[in-house]
């Protein structure tokens, strides 16, 4: 896997409403109500949406980045075990053996996957995603693109790392500390 950093400095002007979570795909839907979930920090919900069966969709690595920017910004003692199940949830999708086996090439960037050929049509009713769905590819799970997800956001979990090192550093709460210390120990296997 391409461990290469993504382009914070593009990512740092990037706001959530600038992601087209109507176009993009959940287990269960839309992203639709992404925002909403991540600006009110219900992680499980949240959870449910950007990982299934070990799967990750088109929303997860767009979600980790507006969830990890979020937690760099906050204090060691608003940090949630709930959210730091959320984080391994995804690494635990991320099986790195299997999936290196597999390896190939990412879409250039993180933002490229933004592009009009993997977005779901923005005015189409559930029956035609349905139809979608069964589709030999579906729009957005063709390889690359579906290898990308995987890949940015393992690139965005590792580039997390010293953030839940310095969060460890700093948390009293024992419960959270060992999740963390679980997560950071993930990390440096990736």
């Amino acid at each position: 896997m391409d461990t290469h950093k993504i382009n914070t400095a593009s990512m740092n002007t990037l706001e959530i409403a600038d992601v087209p979570w109507h176009r993009l795909t959940t287990p269960y839907s839309r992203g639709t109500e992404l925002p909403h979930l991540i600006s009110n920090g219900e992680y499980a919900a949240i959870a449910d949406l950007i990982e299934h069966q070990g799967t990750l969709w088109q929303v997860t690595p767009w979600a980790l980045l507006f969830l990890l920017r979020n937690m760099h910004a906050r204090r060691p003692e608003d940090i949630t075990l709930s959210e730091l199940e959320l984080y391994h949830t995804v690494i635990q999708a991320l099986d790195m053996e299997d999936l290196q086996a597999d390896s190939q090439e990412s879409v250039e960037s993180l933002t490229r996957l933004l592009d009009e050929k993997y977005l779901w049509p923005a005015d189409s009713d559930p029956e035609e995603d349905e139809l979608e769905w069964e589709e030999e590819e579906a729009r957005g799970y063709d390889p690359v693109a579906f290898w990308s997800y995987y890949d940015y956001s393992c690139r965005l979990l590792k580039q997390a790392l010293p953030d839940f090192e310095g969060l460890l550093q700093h948390q009293a709460d024992s419960e959270i500390a060992e999740s963390l210390a679980e997560l950071v120990l993930k990390l440096q296997k990736i």
